[in-house]
């Protein structure tokens, strides 16, 4: 779809892509400004922070990957670049600033993920699956190369949050509810798990080794 051409074809699904690309990005290059990189190395960091769990769900899915169809992935990531450069300061002092982007980022695509592979008239489960690979791998893959542990492994009900925000797309589907508040609703709630989880400490239990 030629999003600069048409754009009367643009859905509700195609403003929370791009809102989420520009909210992933966005952390992406802030991480990555941290570890002191040079723009060019921000920018790739945060192009692959927007649509890397993307790319594996399209690939798994066997369609096209979604932003070589679209260069206004780029212009996400580049608009996300330029947020981050004109208001450095201010995000560095927003001692959450990456948290924020993180959890938006992550309620946003796992409804694109999800809605994907719903409307290829996949399973539910299959569904929930593509909608957290969708959210997850772009984090995994940017903390991968600034030299981070993956925050999914460190951080409170991360990939959990996603399928409950799966389980809560699927229940909604089944009953019929509009497509526009399943997205809202599952988005909002997987932000709202994200929140409350590192509030409270809400964790999973530690696999012990041995003593």
């Amino acid at each position: 779809m030629h999003l600069f051409e048409n754009f009367q074809q643009i859905e509700l699904v195609d403003i929370i892509e791009f809102l989420g690309t520009i909210a992933f990005a966005i952390s992406g290059v802030r991480l990555a400004s941290a570890k002191r990189f040079d723009w060019f190395g921000a920018i790739v960091v945060g192009f692959v922070t927007a649509v890397g769990g993307g790319t594996l769900r399209d690939l798994l899915l066997d369609v096209p990957i979604f932003w070589m169809k679209s260069s206004i992935y780029i212009w996400c990531t580049l608009l996300a670049f330029v947020i981050v450069l004109c208001f450095r300061r201010y995000l560095i002092h927003m001692n959450n600033a990456i948290f924020w982007f993180d959890c938006i980022g992550l309620g946003l695509f796992v409804v694109v993920g999800y809605e994907k592979a719903l409307m290829l008239d996949y399973p539910y489960w299959v569904c929930i699956f593509m909608g957290v690979i969708t959210g997850i791998v772009g984090g995994i893959t940017r903390d991968i190369l600034i030299n981070e542990i993956p925050i999914i492994f460190t951080q409170e009900l991360y990939a959990v949050a996603c399928i409950i925000g799966g389980v809560i797309f699927s229940a909604l589907h089944f009953f019929n509810v509009d497509l526009a508040i399943c997205e809202i609703v599952t988005a909002v709630s997987i932000v709202a798990i994200r929140i409350l989880a590192t509030k409270f400490r809400w964790t999973l239990p530690i696999v012990k080794g041995e003593e």
